[in-house]
């Protein structure tokens, strides 16, 4: 099991805390400093049941200035989050071939 964690943000936090609570082992991927490349990105998104949009943190800086309102395919958005990884919705958690979003943090109860 893998959690795809930024320690700033809050919501992170509260997935990570929920997984060492689990006993559960798992890896953390601090995917700011270590990005998906645009294969594990692809299946994450397919793990998950998402399209690469719903992924995006829209009201991120980068996204706003650089590509809100801009006709974009998937792969242009899914290489604009390995190039940007802030851009990446979080936290994700990856259990065998199963995926969840941790907003709400407790969706990550799902697949423990």
């Amino acid at each position: 099991m893998k959690i795809y964690h930024n320690p700033r943000c809050s919501k992170s936090r509260q997935g990570l805390e929920i997984l060492k609570n689990s006993g559960h082992e798992f890896e953390v991927v601090d995917y700011l400093h270590h990005p998906p490349s645009k294969k594990e990105l692809k299946k994450v998104l397919k793990m998950l049941g998402l399209t690469p949009i719903q992924l995006v943190r829209k009201n991120e800086a980068i996204w706003k200035e650089n590509y809100r309102n801009k006709e974009l395919t998937d792969d242009a958005i899914i290489e604009a989050m390995c190039e940007h990884p802030k851009l990446i919705e979080r936290p994700i958690v990856i259990k065998d071939n199963q995926a969840v979003l941790g907003r709400p943090p407790e969706n990550i109860e799902k697949i423990l």
